[in-house]
């Protein structure tokens, strides 16, 4: 037998269920490219995490830790670690009514 030839009716079990979620053919891919080993697979928040914290960084003005803490129902301490690189960006951009050198 090939793995080609595998069809749900020859599983059985949580092999069975995880054929039978994602389709034989994907079932197979998954068999042919990590049988045998561990896979993890996260949870769909984490998933979802990394597009929220872009938002919250699209969203952030260097002052609004509280608002965007509530908003987004996380605590402020979480939000200064998201938005910690953009207000260093933040802090390093010069101030519009600065004049350069070259000015």
């Amino acid at each position: 037998m090939d793995i080609d030839d595998i069809a749900l009716e020859h599983l059985d079990g949580d092999q069975y269920e995880l054929a039978e979620l994602i389709g034989i053919e994907g079932y197979k891919k998954l068999v042919t490219n990590y049988g045998g080993g561990f896979v993890y697979v996260c949870k769909a928040d984490t998933l979802m995490k990394h597009g929220r914290n872009a938002e919250i960084r699209s969203k952030f003005n260097g002052y609004n830790y509280r608002e965007l803490a509530k908003e987004y129902n996380l605590s402020e301490k979480m939000i200064r670690e998201i938005t910690s690189d953009k207000l260093k960006e933040m802090k390093n951009m010069p101030d519009e009514e600065q004049l350069t050198l070259f000015d």
